[in-house]
């Protein structure tokens, strides 16, 4: 089934090329089923990546997905031009009187600050309220799930010796629950934070279950037990290049980084890196939208 995505925006193309299945708004109107609507809050520098990556996972599921794009009205972004702000996202202002089926919460490369002193924490921790009665589950994706984490349910991230960056092994603690189903036992998943969150914080909380995890790069998946918040650590949606784009970038700006961890072949930086963990992936998000989100919204929000 197909995403219902705006006619111009600029992705649409590489999504069409990739052969995911695409409509416009106005074939979407002639079909009698209710699509999914899910807010993306993408906090991302280069948005325009993150919409490619997001978008390839919301549209390779059955199910009719309406998407809607926000960005904070209390920062401004550096590596995307106005232009595309204006015209294919909206502010909370502009949203909040309305209610969304699913909701996800990207990354930002902020994690050197306390959350306190992100520019945007009031207005994010004010959505997260919102979200409480206006979503019905929420993905919150790598920084977005650390400050899931913090903001509902007190648990700190904490600084690493060094920057958490590869390709690791997790394991499934329990393949009887959801969102995990046809997952293997162990699986691999894209790691790049320079925080943490403790496992054992997660593990004795009554309302959290730590669903995989890995013994170097930590816990992974968090599910809250009413289902309404899911939290990934790492990048499931990463492309296969991702990693090496960044330790690149890194480099150029003299930053001290090691070679990403399992990632190039035989750790040579000159081979491209093979993508082994795009199959979970998109179990993961066919998993959410169907028995977290389609499965659990109602026909009609009242």
């Amino acid at each position: 089934m197909p995403i219902n995505i705006p006619e111009k925006l600029p992705v649409r193309q590489r999504l069409q090329e990739e052969k995911i299945f695409v409509m416009d708004e106005n074939r979407a109107i002639e079909q009698d089923i209710r699509p999914l609507n899910i807010l993306i809050i993408n906090l991302m520098p280069e948005k325009e990546r993150t919409e490619l990556q997001l978008l390839r996972l919301l549209g390779n599921t059955p199910l009719q997905v309406n998407v809607t794009f926000m960005n904070m009205a209390t920062h401004k972004s550096k590596n995307v031009s106005k232009s595309h702000l204006d015209e294919f996202y909206n502010t909370f202002e502009e949203v909040k009187n309305r209610r969304f089926d699913g909701m996800i919460v990207t990354g930002a490369p902020i994690e050197h600050l306390q959350f306190e002193e992100v520019t945007y924490w009031e207005e994010l921790t004010e959505i997260m309220e919102w979200s409480k009665e206006n979503v019905t589950s929420t993905l919150n994706i790598c920084w977005g799930a650390q400050a899931a984490l913090y903001h509902h349910y007190g648990i700190e991230k904490y600084e690493l010796p060094k920057k958490c960056f590869g390709i690791y092994s997790h394991k499934v603690s329990d393949p009887t629950i959801k969102l995990v189903r046809g997952f293997n036992d162990e699986f691999n998943a894209p790691h790049s934070r320079y925080t943490s969150i403790a496992k054992d914080e997660i593990e004795k909380d009554p309302r959290l279950t730590l669903l995989a995890k890995s013994d170097d790069a930590g816990a992974f998946i968090v599910i809250s037990n009413d289902e309404k918040n899911i939290m990934v650590t790492g990048h499931f949606e990463y492309d296969a290049d991702t990693l090496a784009e960044e330790y690149g970038r890194d480099l150029e700006k003299g930053i001290e980084i090691d070679v990403p961890e399992n990632y190039f072949p035989n750790d040579d930086v000159t081979k491209e890196p093979l993508n082994t963990w795009r199959s979970h992936t998109h179990l993961l998000f066919s998993n959410w939208l169907n028995y977290y989100v389609y499965q659990e919204t109602p026909y009609e929000w009242k």
